[in-house]
C-alpha cells in the first residue's frame, strides 16, 4: 500500500533528525554501552513517542505504518537507540495507552510522551522467555483490597536501568494480569546493567520484585486481562523490529555499494568482480522484499485489527535478511568491515538481536505453521 503525504512528511522529518542528531552520537553510545535519554527527550519534542496515540491525548494520531517509518529511519544510523525508543514508545507507551483508563492516561502520559519519564515492559524471566504463559512472577491482592503485592524477577529488560516506570505482567490467581509499577514503589529494584554483544546503545537489566506494593489503581485493564494486552502489543512490536531490520539492511547495502565502487583491486573497481556483484545484487533484492512485506503488513495492523500471521512473517524474514546483508557488508569490506571505521561490524552485531528479541525465529516459524494448518 502506498504511503500517504503525511507518511512522506514524517519520513522526511525523521530522516533529517536522524542525520543531524542521531548519526553523530551513535558510535559513542555503542562504545560506552549507554542509552541516550537526552536524545529520547528530543524525539519526544518532535512528537514521535506518541506516534500511535490519538491526538486528543497528546499523540500524533498516526498508524502502524508511521511507527514502521520511524523505526526504519532511526535504525539506519543507530539500531541500539532505536531499540530503546521501541521499548519506550511501543512496549510501554502504546501498550499502556490501549489498556489504560482515562485517569491512568492523565497521570502518566504527559511525562512518558515527552521522554521525561522512561518506560519499559517486563515479560521475559530468568527461566521463561518465549513461553510467556509459563511466567512465574506472581501478584496477590492485599487483604484491604487497596493494593497488590508482586514477587518475582524479569530479565533482559530493555531500558531497565533508566526506566522510571514499568509495565509488568504477573500471574494473579494463575491469570496473567498487567500492572503499572513506578520505580519508587516499595519492594521494586533493578539489577546492574547486563553486558551484551550488540545493541549496546540500548541498555538492559533485571527487574526485581520483593513484596513490591502496587496500588490497586495501577492495575492496567482488568484482572486476568493481561493476555489481551500482551497479544495486541506483540504485533506492533514485531513490525517495529522488522522495520529496524530494514534500516540496518539499507545502511549496510549503502556502505557496501559505496565501498565497492571506490575500492580497486587487480586493476578494476571491486564492484566489477562477480563475487562482489552477487553480494550486492542479493542484498538489494532482500532489502526490497523485506520493505515490501513489512510495509504491506503494517497497513493491516491497528488497535482493533490484528494480523499475527503477517507480523510473524515480516519479522521472521526481515530479521534473517538483515543479518545476512550485514554479514555480506562485512565480507565485501574485508578487514575494514571487521574494524569499526565503517560501522558495519556494529550493524552485524545489532542485527543478531532481532532474531532473538520480540520472538525468536523458531517462535515465528511455530506460529506461522500453526496458523496455516489451523485454516485447513
Amino acid at each position: 500500500m502506498p504511503e500517504t503525504e503525511e507518511h512522506e512528511l514524517l519520513r522526511q522529518t525523521v530522516r533529517q533528525f536522524t542525520a543531524t542528531r542521531v548519526e553523530p552520537q551513535a558510535m559513542e553510545h555503542d562504545e560506552s554501552g549507554t542509552f541516550n535519554t537526552k536524545l529520547l527527550a528530543e524525539v519526544g519534542k518532535l512528537g514521535l513517542i506518541g506516534v500511535t496515540i490519538p491526538e486528543s491525548d497528546g499523540g500524533a494520531n498516526l498508524d502502524a505504518t508511521a511507527s514502521v517509518i520511524v523505526h526504519d529511519e532511526l535504525s539506519y544510523s543507530d539500531p541500539g537507540f532505536a531499540l530503546g525508543y521501541l521499548a519506550h514508545a511501543l512496549l510501554f507507551v502504546n501498550n499502556f495507552y490501549w489498556a489504560a483508563n482515562p485517569n491512568q492516561r492523565k497521570r502518566y502520559l504527559p511525562k512518558v510522551l515527552t521522554g521525561e519519564l522512561v518506560g519499559c515492559m517486563g515479560m521475559s524471566e530468568p527461566s521463561v522467555g518465549t513461553d510467556v504463559l509459563g511466567l512465574q512472577t506472581t501478584a496477590r491482592k492485599a487483604p484491604n483490597g487497596e493494593s497488590y503485592v508482586l514477587n518475582g524477577r524479569k530479565t533482559f529488560i530493555t531500558n531497565g536501568p533508566e526506566a522510571g516506570i514499568a509495565l509488568i505482567y504477573a500471574k494473579l490467581d494463575n491469570r496473567i494480569t498487567t500492572f503499572v509499577v513506578e520505580r519508587s514503589f516499595t519492594g521494586f529494584s533493578v539489577s546492574p546493567k547486563i553486558p551484551k554483544v550488540g545493541m549496546r546503545a540500548s541498555t538492559m537489566s533485571e527487574l526485581i520484585f520483593e513484596d513490591c506494593v502496587v496500588p490497586a489503581e495501577n492495575l492496567l485493564g482488568t484482572e486476568g486481562g493481561g493476555i489481551t494486552n500482551m497479544m495486541r502489543n506483540l504485533e506492533i512490536e514485531r513490525l517495529g523490529l522488522a522495520a529496524m531490520s530494514i534500516g540496518i539492511a539499507r545502511r549496510c547495502l549503502d556502505v557496501m555499494v559505496k565501498y565497492a565502487t571506490e575500492r580497486h583491486t587487480f586493476g578494476k573497481a571491486l564492484s566489477d568482480h562477480g563475487q562482489i556483484q552477487r553480494y550486492i545484487g542479493d542484498s538489494y533484492a532482500k532489502v526490497e522484499a523485506m520493505r515490501a512485506l513489512t510495509y504491506n503488513v503494517a497497513a493491516t495492523v491497528g488497535p482493533q485489527h490484528r494480523n499475527r500471521l503477517g507480523t510473524d512473517a515480516a519479522k521472521l524474514f526481515a530479521a534473517t535478511a538483515a543479518k545476512e546483508i550485514a554479514d555480506a557488508a562485512v565480507q565485501v569490506l574485508g578487514g575494514y568491515g571487521y574494524c569499526t571505521e565503517y560501522r558495519v561490524e556494529q550493524f552485524w552485531r545489532d542485527a543478531k538481536l532481532i532474531e532473538i528479541g520480540g520472538g525468536t525465529l523458531e517462535a515465528h516459524q511455530k506460529n506461522i505453521t500453526r496458523d496455516l494448518t489451523s485454516q485447513r
